[in-house]
């Protein structure tokens, strides 16, 4: 028995990951009357994600843009950040929208009538001015309840800029939030172990509600969906990494397990605070990490800009609608700038499709036709988004001066966090 225990230590979170992936797929397939007892699961994970991203952001910006030195070296930052990520963003809707044409997964589709009820909830327009308003919130309660990360980080920022102006005076501030963010990396990977079993209720409950098979009518927009991100990473993503001398194999080492987190649950969110800290142990400074990486989540979605330029064009094609370059080139301007900041919104992919959509005259019934596949797109989507997030806090840290290190990323990891009953024993260190 306690060989067994031994060896069942030995397996990584990866492979757990991996082996809930399977268990959660076969019982949606073959037990589904047995899902509504573990699809609680996965909304007792995502909720408990959730409740820290506040206090982990509002730690880790705070400490890291108080500690950047000077208000001109995070101006400085914050730019390279920007640049890269439009550049990145830019590339994405390319690559989707030749993609789309080339392979025109929408020819020989139809679009039915029925939009149904989640469809018209999608109907929200995101104008230019609202999202100015939005930037800030009312009151600090509001994103902290509402998990808007775009208003989280630009109050938090704000306030740390504050803290770094008033120097020696906030250091018992700065002292807390140093504190509260070793304190939430520990909540983290506590938090982290429940991760395989909300990931097989997330699969099971998807497998029993939709079936594997909802997606052979449409197999060729996953099909086109998937080929066009595997294009992106290995024509974008793979010569930047390389470009700014990133350390492919330890980068990869570092960024799999949020990867497989976020492809798993279809939430970027449940895997930001372990992307935070694989980042930190890869070697980006947390004064760049906590910066790029949350900003990343509202200004850098190449996986869901990739997808709307596919998804749109798509509808298009299913209504027979002839779209011209310049049309299209205009829809992809349209997609990036209305994919700005709307990361906090409930399928936020499909609120700019459907506003999309209605501006360029196509059918909104068009996202009824993808809504059975949007899942499985969602996935791979929102992996891309954080891949692509992480990506960006290593080539920002590459271009402020920092030597990333070479090697194992699992040699650099911190000893194993022990289990909550052992922490409690433990005496306080002096």
């Amino acid at each position: 028995m306690r060989a067994l225990w031994q060896m069942l230590r030995k397996v990584s979170l990866t492979q757990w990951i991996f082996v809930g992936l399977l268990g959660g797929f076969l019982l949606g397939l073959l037990a589904p009357t047995a899902v509504p007892y573990v699809k609680p699961f996965r909304g007792l994970f995502l909720n408990g994600v959730k409740c820290i991203i506040a206090p982990l952001l509002f730690g880790t910006l705070v400490t890291g843009i108080a500690g950047s030195g000077s208000a001109k070296q995070l101006g400085r930052m914050g730019a390279r950040a920007f640049i890269y990520f439009e550049i990145v963003t830019t590339l994405a809707l390319g690559i989707g929208l030749i993609a789309v044409n080339l392979l025109q997964p929408g020819v020989g589709l139809s679009i039915g009538q029925g939009t149904g009820a989640q469809v018209q909830q999608a109907t929200a327009r995101i104008s230019f001015g609202g999202f100015v308003e939005h930037l800030l919130p009312s009151n600090i309660v509001d994103p902290i309840a509402k998990g808007d990360v775009l208003q989280l980080v630009l109050f938090t920022s704000i306030f740390a800029v504050g803290v770094l102006a008033v120097g020696e005076r906030a250091r018992p501030v700065l002292a807390f939030c140093e504190a509260l963010s070793e304190v939430m990396f520990r909540v983290t990977a506590y938090l982290m172990r429940l991760a395989p079993l909300g990931v097989g209720a997330a699969i099971a409950a998807s497998v029993a509600e939709h079936g594997w098979k909802v997606i052979v009518p449409l197999l060729k927009l996953v099909g086109s969906l998937y080929m066009a991100l595997f294009v992106f990473i290995l024509l974008v993503l793979l010569p930047a990494a390389r470009l700014f001398r990133v350390p492919l194999r330890r980068f990869y080492q570092a960024v799999k397990d949020p990867v497989v987190l976020a492809f798993a649950t279809t939430s970027s969110e449940s895997a930001l605070p372990m992307a935070l800290e694989h980042m930190e142990r890869f070697g980006v400074p947390r004064r760049i990490g906590s910066f790029v990486l949350p900003m990343g989540y509202s200004f850098n979605l190449d996986g869901s800009t990739l997808y709307l330029a596919v998804a749109s064009v798509f509808v298009a094609q299913a209504a027979k609608v002839e779209l011209s370059v310049v049309q299209q080139l205009l829809m992809m301007g349209t997609l990036m700038l209305t994919t700005k900041g709307v990361a906090a919104v409930p399928r936020a992919s499909l609120v700019v499709l459907s506003g999309t959509l209605t501006s360029f005259g196509l059918p909104l019934e068009g996202v009824a036709l993808i809504l059975g596949v949007d899942e499985l797109m969602d996935m791979a989507r929102t992996a891309v988004n954080l891949l692509g997030n992480c990506l960006a806090t290593a080539v920002v840290a590459r271009w402020e001066g920092i030597e990333l290190p070479e090697g194992s990323f699992a040699e650099a990891a911190p000893p194993e966090a022990p289990s909550l009953a052992e922490a409690l024993r433990e005496p306080a260190a002096e």
